[in-house]
């Protein structure tokens, strides 16, 4: 097989003035103090949104079932919220200059949400970023009976009625990553663009030992603190189908929808794209300027901007996101930009045509 490489078409002229409009943008250096001020910002403000919501559930002792539920899927729902805005950042080492910085802010809070960090961040930096939505290359869209995600993947009886069923996978999504996703990478070999794995044993151990870490923060400790076994596996389940549509549906239409692109390499292992044209045919933005949705969303709603400029903080990507679109549209460049239930509508169609052509 051909080592994969991007096209060798000649786009200097489009990076060049997009990297130099970008660099211009950023020599206003309160712009990027702000920036980085908000990142740290958020960064307390989820923290302590987690920690309040967990302190609640354990001086709370409520003895209603639907404030236990609520209480569970808020305190879910903020440590999402806290790996969008920091954990993320941190896992690309721009949250801090001191890589050990980043690695505990990253690592803790995957894994106290459950998410083993290492085996993650080994998929997303060394396999989704480099190549999206590249078949065998990206470990997002891995072949799987379930779904069909990619036109490269088989076809089965079963893809027809995915759009109709694919929302109940997803409500299962989180939970099934803890319990076996995490399992089956760490025995994997081989995934997608990555061959002969092999994980340092002291990273085995931390998967295990998290894993337990996970279920007594969020199962142990509220069970000691007088709830009922019954009323916390309730609330547990129901806040993991919660989060789990939350999490697909704001990530899941940023590269799987009608609009972006699923290049194919040629007999010689080279794709269509260069790398730029790449990133930006692959991705789809959703009111990728929207002050509230970044505050939210961590700027994966800015996912273009992230493709082209990981190692920026999340806070700079609507900014960044103008120029991408003023440069892409002066270059004929590819750009995709939605509403979020417009993005979302098109990835639904989208899964309704890979189940049928």
């Amino acid at each position: 097989m051909n080592k994969i490489k991007f096209s060798k078409i000649d786009q200097k002229v489009f990076f060049k003035q997009l990297n130099t409009r970008v660099h211009q943008l950023l020599s206003d250096r309160n712009l990027v103090m702000r920036a980085k001020k908000i990142l740290w910002l958020k960064f307390g403000f989820y923290s302590i949104l987690f920690l309040s919501f967990y302190g609640l559930l354990l001086w709370g002792q409520w003895d209603n079932i639907y404030a236990t539920v609520l209480n569970y899927v808020l305190f879910g729902l903020s440590g999402i919220l806290l790996a969008f805005n920091a954990a993320h950042d941190a896992a690309h080492g721009t949250f801090a200059k001191s890589k050990w910085v980043n690695t505990l802010i990253f690592r803790f809070t995957f894994n106290i949400n459950g998410v083993n960090g290492y085996l993650w961040k080994k998929r997303h930096v060394a396999s989704h970023h480099l190549f999206p939505n590249v078949d065998g290359c990206d470990a997002d869209i891995d072949e799987n009976a379930f779904l069909r995600l990619s036109p490269t993947h088989r076809k089965r009886r079963v893809h027809k009625f995915q759009h109709v069923y694919a929302t109940l996978l997803y409500m299962a999504y989180t939970l099934h990553w803890i319990l076996f996703k995490d399992f089956n990478y760490l025995f994997k070999k081989n995934f997608s663009n990555l061959r002969d794995i092999r994980h340092p044993k002291i990273e085995v151990v931390r998967l295990f030992l998290w894993k337990m870490i996970y279920f007594v923060f969020f199962l142990i400790i509220p069970f000691l603190a007088g709830y009922s076994f019954s009323n916390l596996i309730i609330a547990f389940l129901v806040m993991h189908l919660m989060i789990s549509l939350f999490f697909v549906w704001t990530l899941i239409i940023s590269h799987l929808t009608m609009e972006t692109a699923f290049p194919v390499q040629n007999e010689r292992g080279e794709l269509p794209f260069h790398y730029y044209e790449h990133q930006l045919a692959t991705s789809m933005d959703y009111r990728p300027r929207s002050v509230v949705m970044n505050w939210f969303l961590g700027g994966f709603n800015a996912h273009a901007a992230h493709h082209l400029f990981p190692k920026f903080p999340h806070t700079l990507n609507r900014h960044i996101t103008f120029v991408i679109q003023r440069v892409a549209a002066e270059h004929g460049m590819p750009y995709h930009s939605k509403t979020f239930f417009g993005a979302l509508r098109s990835h639904y169609a989208y899964l309704k045509v890979m189940g049928v052509s």
